[in-house]
């Protein structure tokens, strides 16, 4: 793996904010197994390399849009004489996990036990992605069918030869956003009333293509809840809709959109963050921003900022926010406090944006970041 650049998320650490929680007396916001996320050590890189170490075991549903990721590579051989665009050469295709499949996908190979929910057709781009999440091992009782309701899929042809980086030049959507049928809603939720007691963390996925409705938010939230289970949210659509959550993950443009306002500068930002904690009624909002990097607000603290972790390397940033909501919620499960939480999602994030497509993160690969990231 190449180096990162340390200089990112060391500024943070020399300032002591993240980090200062080795005593911290107040109770952090993880998951129901009571682990204080101290790791029996006040050393920032160690307590983060013991979070990801336990990883693996966690169970994770997430339920969402799923959505098929497909690719089509080409390499330009010349301009059409039909239109002044280029004519490619057809090289390969592949389909990946997208749209809620895609934090799925992360948490399973970071290690979990993930369940997805959610709706899938009977077609071809369905089947190739029942074959992807079959190969990760993802458990597949929850994804329902619908009669004439197709898979999402979401078409990006690149082009490139070999001697340069691929480049996308044009996605092209095919997706139902219809809501689903009131039979289709009430089998997701009789799934969902036997699934999230066994599970240790839901992540709730809205690409605002129809399966997340009232209903099944209220299917989710109150009963996790009561049960003690995290519950994230990553949400393209109104944040308000979903009340009491563990923590709401949107990036910025989301965040602007619920709240009608324009972030610019630090202070707006900071209002932004406030008021969709008073909004969602969330005990954590984590505003992700690009180039930015990520911002963290918690009830009663201060808020965090955390400088992007890779700003050199970035090739393509479709999926990174799927990354951190995937992240930063086994982080949580495995006891951390959501300040490391966040910092171990934005390494997640760093290292996944150079790579085209939505990409996933082994356990050993963010061991290695962090251990290059974060000083002892």
């Amino acid at each position: 793996m190449d180096t990162l650049d340390p200089h990112a998320v060391r500024t943070e650490i020399a300032a002591g904010t993240p980090f200062a929680l080795a005593d911290d007396p107040a109770p952090h916001h993880g998951g129901s197994n009571g682990s204080n996320g101290s790791n029996g050590s006040g050393n920032p890189r160690e307590r983060l390399l013991g979070l990801v170490r336990r990883f693996p075991g966690k169970r994770l549903l997430v339920v969402g849009d799923m959505v098929a990721d497909e690719y089509l590579v080409g390499s330009p051989a010349s301009i059409s004489r039909e239109a002044p665009v280029l004519i490619l050469a057809h090289s390969h295709e592949f389909t990946v996990p997208g749209g809620a499949t895609n934090p799925g996908a992360n948490a399973r190979t970071l290690g979990a036990e993930v369940s997805l929910a959610g709706v899938i057709g009977e077609d071809a781009a369905g089947e190739r992605l029942r074959g992807k999440l079959g190969g990760l091992g993802i458990h597949m009782d929850g994804l329902l069918s619908e009669p004439g309701r197709p898979t999402s899929t979401k078409t990006r042809i690149l082009a490139g030869g070999t001697q340069v980086v691929q480049q996308q030049i044009v996605r092209v959507d095919r997706v139902d956003r219809s809501e689903i049928s009131e039979a289709c809603c009430r089998d997701m939720i009789a799934y969902l009333r036997r699934t999230i007691p066994v599970v240790d963390a839901i992540i709730i996925s809205d690409y605002e293509n129809g399966v997340i409705n009232q209903p099944i938010i209220d299917a989710i939230i109150p009963l996790a809840t009561e049960l003690g289970k995290v519950v994230t949210v990553d949400s393209h659509g109104d944040l308000a809709r979903f009340q009491h959550a563990t923590a709401v993950t949107p990036n910025q443009p989301e965040a602007e959109a619920t709240l009608g306002v324009r972030i610019s500068d630090r202070a707006s930002l900071e209002r932004a963050g406030a008021r969709l904690l008073a909004e969602t009624q969330a005990k954590g909002v984590l505003i992700t921003r690009g180039a930015e990097g990520m911002s963290l607000f918690e009830r009663d603290r201060p808020p965090l900022h955390i400088p992007a972790s890779n700003l050199t390397e970035v090739a393509d940033p479709t999926g990174a926010g799927d990354t951190v909501a995937a992240t930063f919620t086994l982080a949580l499960v495995a006891g951390a406090q959501m300040a490391e939480a966040a910092v171990l999602s934005n390494i997640a994030a760093g290292l996944v944006v150079r790579r085209v497509g939505c990409a996933t993160n082994t356990p050993e690969e963010l061991s290695v970041a962090v251990t290059a990231l974060v000083e002892a």
